[in-house]
């Protein structure tokens, strides 16, 4: 976002997937199914059934998500609890259910960020150097060769496909992630 409307203070952009500024104008158009069925927790979380889910079962849930949309992903107990720590916080149910329903139009935004809704809303160029990484493995979003949004990137822009990294690519695959940064860091400008 910050790339998006405020380039003079971003000197760079990693992104994972893409073009990563939701538009939420669009949120009700299909995406093929088998896309559509990676995306079963959204759907979920629009529901009362899913915010009880969610209380009830918020560690088991992040389990499977991990899993599925990880697959090749061999994370440790220690890692899991380590990530799972923020599940304990008493704002998180309420915070995850209104991002997934917001982000599907089926919830309003946070009032005092308002006007920078309707400018996300305009889908602004990214015009600062990025370089833009998908998982080769991702279990949701299958990897790209990044051309569908090459329009929506007016700076320098990379697009890499990193083999074996799923839909969690800085946490799975850190060293690929903080390499891109660190590229985009210390270019000369």
């Amino acid at each position: 976002m910050v790339a998006a409307l405020w380039p003079e203070r971003c000197i760079g952009l990693v992104s994972v997937n893409s073009y990563l500024i939701q538009d939420i104008v669009k949120a009700t158009l299909p995406l093929p199914a088998e896309i559509e069925a990676g995306f079963w927790y959204q759907f979920y979380f629009l529901t009362e059934r899913g915010r009880a889910g969610l209380t009830e079962n918020r560690r088991d849930i992040a389990r499977i998500m991990w899993t599925r949309n990880s697959p090749n992903w061999r994370f440790d107990e220690a890692e899991f609890n380590r990530s799972a720590l923020p599940f304990d916080n008493p704002d998180y149910i309420n915070v995850v259910i209104h991002s997934y329903r917001h982000r599907l139009g089926f919830a309003a935004g946070f009032p005092p960020y308002e006007e920078l809704e309707h400018r996300l809303a305009l889908q602004p160029v990214i015009n600062v150097p990025t370089i833009t990484l998908d998982g080769g493995a991702d279990g949701v979003v299958p990897a790209t060769d990044g051309k569908a949004t090459a329009g929506k990137f007016s700076g320098e822009r990379q697009h890499r496909v990193i083999p074996n990294a799923g839909h969690n690519l800085p946490q799975e695959n850190p060293f690929e992630f903080a390499n891109a940064v660190w590229e985009l860091a210390s270019k000369k400008r």
